[in-house]
């Protein structure tokens, strides 16, 4: 008999929403009395709030994370015939975020022990075409700002970051979105900095480049009625920057939170590196604000990881896999020209990745029960 009850759900964000339940209606409700739903009071105060939480001068808020990139990129100068280095392993908004700016996704490979992008991978694809590269702080680890300040600077390129999973992520006393010329951010409902539906931001320190931002997302119109340039509908809803605004003084306990979790789980899964089981590498101590964390499987064990989530679901952990399928494999975008085995280690991370419970009010005693029943299911699977 196998059993149906959650006892540590995948994410949790009633945990988080319960102590700041009233405030969060009161916003709300101060927004449908105002009635600026769009680009109203709520939204320039979050767009201050949360670039001045980034380290940066500026703040666009658009409707979601893959918007963030496009319209970024686009006002960046990145468009047509530009060709912009991503890493296979990242959701599939990166690349389409590139794709909708106009220009050509170049995917290349990560490293093995981090998942973040490989820069010796990406300096063999260079060519005269490119011009930006973009980095993925993916799971809520930053890429190393110096390495990717000289691999930029060597190779004269735009640096345009993926921050979607890296909230006020630290790294060599940088924050993300700090680092280049603008970085795109999503506020997806399960992000460390959630909304209650769809939205994003573009952040930078450039004047002009949050002035182009603003005006692509509004239908290419600086003012009313003026439209200078192709632009789209693309606005953060006043509503979701009122939730955002009571969120983001929280933010930061949170991350914590969630590091500390992570230091947990890095301590009771020590025994299972005898079975070649091991977390995704963190250089980044408590700038690490892991949005993910993903555990990595041996060949063998990999071959039954379908298995092990079906087993651990019947004891009742939720599990995840961030992501089954790398960028450049994906059947919409074969006509990159990519194989299987151009990009090895993307390919293998994948297939051998599996993401545990993450959020902040995860408690020790639910972190010791996901140990004790992945090290049950992985010691039988190893013996089968």
């Amino acid at each position: 008999m196998t059993s149906t009850l959650v006892k540590v759900p995948f994410v949790d964000l009633s945990i988080q929403h319960q102590p700041i339940q009233t405030k969060i209606e009161q916003a709300i409700d101060q927004v449908i009395k105002q009635g600026d739903f769009i680009l109203g009071e709520a939204l320039a105060e979050f767009e201050v709030a949360f670039a001045a939480a980034c380290g940066v001068s500026y703040g666009v808020g658009v409707a979601s994370g893959t918007d963030a990139i496009a319209l970024g990129l686009q006002a960046c100068g990145i468009g047509k015939g530009d060709e912009v280095l991503v890493p296979a392993n990242t959701f599939i908004a990166t690349i389409i975020g590139v794709i909708y700016a106009g220009a050509t996704p170049v995917l290349v490979d990560c490293d093995y022990e981090t998942a973040l992008i490989d820069f010796e991978s990406a300096a063999k694809a260079i060519t005269p075409q490119t011009k930006a590269i973009l980095p993925v702080h993916l799971y809520g680890q930053m890429v190393s700002p110096s390495q990717l300040k000289d691999f930029a600077d060597t190779y004269n390129l735009i640096i345009f970051e993926d921050a979607a999973q890296a909230h006020l992520a630290e790294r060599e006393g940088i924050r993300a979105g700090a680092i280049g010329s603008a970085a795109g951010f999503s506020f997806y409902p399960s992000k460390n900095l959630g909304a209650f539906g769809s939205g994003g931001m573009v952040v930078t320190n450039n004047q002009a480049i949050a002035d182009k931002v603003r005006s692509l997302r509004n239908y290419g119109a600086p003012r009313k009625y003026f439209h200078t340039e192709l632009g789209t509908n693309s606005r953060l809803d006043t509503l979701q920057a009122a939730i955002l605004n009571i969120k983001l003084p929280s933010l930061s306990e949170w991350n914590l939170a969630r590091n500390k979790a992570a230091q947990v789980y890095d301590l009771a899964l020590q025994p299972l590196e005898t079975q070649e089981v091991f977390p995704i590498k963190n250089y980044s101590q408590f700038g690490h604000v892991y949005h993910l964390y993903v555990i990595r499987l041996n060949q063998k064990l990999a071959q039954h990881r379908e298995k092990i989530q079906q087993q651990l679901q019947e004891l009742g952990i939720q599990t995840g896999i961030h992501y089954p399928i790398p960028c450049h494999l994906q059947p919409a975008y074969r006509y990159l020209g990519y194989q299987l085995g151009d990009l090895p280690q993307a390919e293998a991370l994948c297939e051998q990745i599996l993401s545990l419970p993450m959020y902040p009010g995860l408690a020790q005693e639910q972190i010791a029960l996901v140990n004790e029943q992945l090290a049950k299911v992985i010691y039988s699977c190893n013996k089968s």
